[in-house]
């Protein structure tokens, strides 16, 4: 059929521009759940600062795959400010427009607004759009009631697309 190539090409550039617009959102989003600096002075300051900072702390490693469906499995552990750690089992499922091989070596994972290191146990809504060939990066904002979780991680992969799904952590 005559000028079905320019289609395609036109179809691809905007799935590539839908993917970009994916991953700038997703790193505004985990950005916007970094702890923000104060100069303090004053209590209430001091109380707004450590509101504002990560209660506990995850590092993980991460290995899945996609083809519309997206799975990987893990591990990890927590560590919060109040003491304690505890090894989880991570798992993360979904679906979407999703392809490729990935794996998270060097994982961080903050929480805001946990209590206890139990809170940070569950599931967490996720969505997220990924590129990568090779060595990659990864960035995720994560919501579970009043706790949020940010996500950042190196590693390796060939992978393109954007899912929704569920983040899943349990204790070890």
């Amino acid at each position: 059929m005559p000028g079905t190539e320019a289609h395609e090409r036109r179809s691809l550039r905007a799935v590539v521009a839908i993917l970009l617009a994916g991953i700038v959102l997703l790193v505004a989003l985990a950005l916007s759940g970094l702890p923000a600096r104060a100069d303090s002075g004053d209590d209430k300051k001091d109380d707004a600062k450590k509101d504002q900072e990560a209660s506990c702390t995850m590092n993980f490693t991460l290995k899945g795959w996609s083809a519309f469906y997206k799975t990987a499995k893990g591990e990890g552990t927590i560590t919060c400010r109040g003491g304690g750690s505890m090894k989880v089992k991570i798992t993360a499922k979904g679906g979407g427009f999703s392809f490729g091989t990935q794996e998270v070596t060097d994982g961080v994972g903050r929480f805001f607004n946990a209590k206890s290191i139990e809170d940070c146990l569950g599931g967490y809504a996720q969505s997220e759009a990924h590129a990568g060939a090779g060595k990659s990066a990864e960035a995720q904002a994560l919501t579970k009631g009043d706790i949020n979780l940010t996500l950042t991680g190196t590693g390796k992969g060939v992978n393109v697309g954007f899912a929704f799904g569920k983040f899943t952590i349990e204790k070890l």
